[in-house]
């Protein structure tokens, strides 16, 4: 065998390991990496941080509408000029300071880009808590927690004060509530839809630990 014989047949040997070593790494990582860039697993774990939370406003919503609703059912004492243009008020209020500045701004682009880095290889409770996880009230940078947990316990205090006030004032604000909330449940889902289906990239900081 003549030396330009062996040359080629070094060569082809050299491609065919180098195939084999391309296969074994797209295989290595196809757990985490499909072709269209995120894997089925992580999928799932974002939809369920995600999505739990935006269950979680559905049940608030679900319990505060009838509340929200009950000026306007039959025998019930009919707001005035001045109490119907406070609820118009509230609700244009609410949808522009909480569920557009709020929600769409700043929260549901958090909540997604934070539901995006649970993979398979994330620990357990990080799957099992996503939806907590997804809103930075664990595992996040110390500025984060503080904020998640300050606006968490706010809003309890808020609620607990609302549910104080007399008729149709309580029901005013309740309005305006639903409105906010109607508004971040469909903003989480728009902004999931399109990170995790659409592949348009979420620019929000997740904040986990160390990056602040």
């Amino acid at each position: 065998m003549d030396a330009s014989t062996l040359h080629a047949c070094n060569t082809i040997k050299s491609m065919r390991g180098g195939s084999k070593s391309l296969a074994a790494s797209t295989t290595a990582n196809g757990d985490e990496f499909s072709s269209a860039g995120i894997s089925i697993g992580t999928k799932v774990a974002s939809l369920w941080a995600a999505g739990g939370v935006v269950m979680i406003l559905g049940k608030s919503i679900k319990r505060i509408l009838p509340i929200a609703l009950e000026p306007f059912t039959a025998g019930v004492t009919p707001l005035s000029p001045l109490q119907l243009g406070a609820y118009v008020a509230m609700c244009v209020w609410f949808a522009y300071v909480e569920g557009y500045k709020g929600f769409q701004l700043k929260f549901s682009p958090l909540v997604v880009a934070r539901s995006q880095t649970l993979t398979s290889k994330s620990p357990f409770h990080h799957k099992l808590l996503g939806p907590f996880y997804a809103m930075g009230l664990f595992h996040a940078t110390k500025k984060r927690k503080i904020i998640s947990w300050s606006v968490s316990i706010g809003v309890g205090v808020i609620v607990a004060a609302v549910k104080r006030l007399p008729y149709p004032w309580r029901n005013i604000i309740d309005a305006g509530v639903i409105v906010g909330l109607t508004w971040g449940s469909v903003s989480i889902a728009i902004e999931w839809i399109k990170a995790l289906v659409l592949g348009i990239e979420t620019k929000m900081d997740p904040a986990l630990p160390g990056s602040d």
